[in-house]
């Protein structure tokens, strides 16, 4: 069974597009992001540099934008039984591909999300990562320096949130205290911590009033916060939106895609972070990246091989 996953944000290339960039099938995808942007993603991403790019609001409408473009270009293929799951932002893009959402849907309330995190959060919020440290040091380290974890990871390693100037001090420290790595990711608010909890009532009801249809024939979704299988968007929407101020258990939910009897995983990225994380884990199963294929004809021919 194939799974796939929608990726969070991240550092962004002006690449991110060239896969599918030329695509027919990609164009409604792009036309609903350039609703959103002002200007077509395909060019926006060429002409912004790095730090507009980060910006929050910018950064998971792109994020999620890539994710369905890629989408849009392999659905075709897609007949039999599918499970998709996103991370962060990108559980907003997994609704979309598991038929909840149409993709302008998925991008408006992305918009939603975005902009309701700006303003819960104000300036200063980052996110940053540790890895290889225990919880009981680690969470010395959160008190300490008045963070939160916001994402437990695979293999000890945790994304946590804060200050941009206490998740600094407290990445400095844990390189100090035997982590094996340490430092600021390219996320400029502190997702998935109590910072943001003003946002969540407002994107559950944004969610609520929002169109949405059972989910589609052979598709199978999984919540990004922990694995539980999804059956019908009303059920899920509180947890959707509450993930916002609460932390996201992603180990667990690899763990899930392992039960559901995944063998392939295909990350719709931006980036390969989640097949990476997914084959650590499982080496049995068989993990690929989109952004690892040279061109659309290479992903379409893997994904019908089997």
């Amino acid at each position: 069974m194939l799974a796939l996953l929608c990726g969070g944000q991240g550092r962004l290339s002006d690449k991110i597009f060239d896969l599918v960039a030329g695509q027919p099938a990609a164009e409604p995808v792009f036309a609903a992001a350039a609703a959103r942007l002002g200007e077509d993603p395909r060019e926006f991403v060429r002409t912004r540099n790095a730090d507009v790019l980060s910006a929050n609001r910018v950064s998971q409408i792109l994020t999620v934008t890539s994710a369905l473009a890629i989408h849009a270009r392999i659905a075709d293929l897609l007949t039999e039984e599918t499970v998709v799951t996103g991370y962060s932002v990108g559980e907003m893009a997994a609704w979309s591909v598991a038929g909840l959402w149409t993709a302008a849907d998925a991008l408006r309330l992305t918009d939603v999300r975005a902009r309701l995190m700006d303003r819960a959060a104000g300036p200063g919020g980052r996110l940053g990562y540790v890895r290889g440290l225990d919880q009981t040091t680690l969470g010395q380290l959160l008190a300490k320096h008045r963070c939160e974890i916001a994402i437990r990871n695979p293999d000890l390693l945790y994304v946590v949130g804060g200050t941009e100037r206490d998740v600094i001090a407290l990445c400095d420290e844990a390189t100090t205290q035997g982590a094996a790595r340490a430092g600021l990711l390219a996320v400029r608010i502190a997702s998935h911590t109590s910072r943001l909890e003003a946002a969540c009532k407002p994107l559950q009801q944004a969610f609520a009033a929002s169109t949405h249809v059972p989910i589609a024939a052979q598709r199978i979704l999984l919540a990004g916060d922990g694995g539980e299988r999804i059956f019908c968007a009303s059920d899920a929407t509180a947890t959707l939106a509450g993930q916002l101020a609460r932390p996201i258990d992603w180990a667990a939910t690899l763990d899930a895609l392992a039960e559901q009897g995944v063998d392939r995983v295909l990350d719709l990225g931006p980036g390969h972070a989640l097949a990476e994380m997914m084959q650590g884990g499982f080496p049995s199963i068989r993990c690929y990246a989109a952004d690892g294929f040279r061109t659309i004809g290479g992903l379409r021919d893997w994904i019908a091989s089997e």
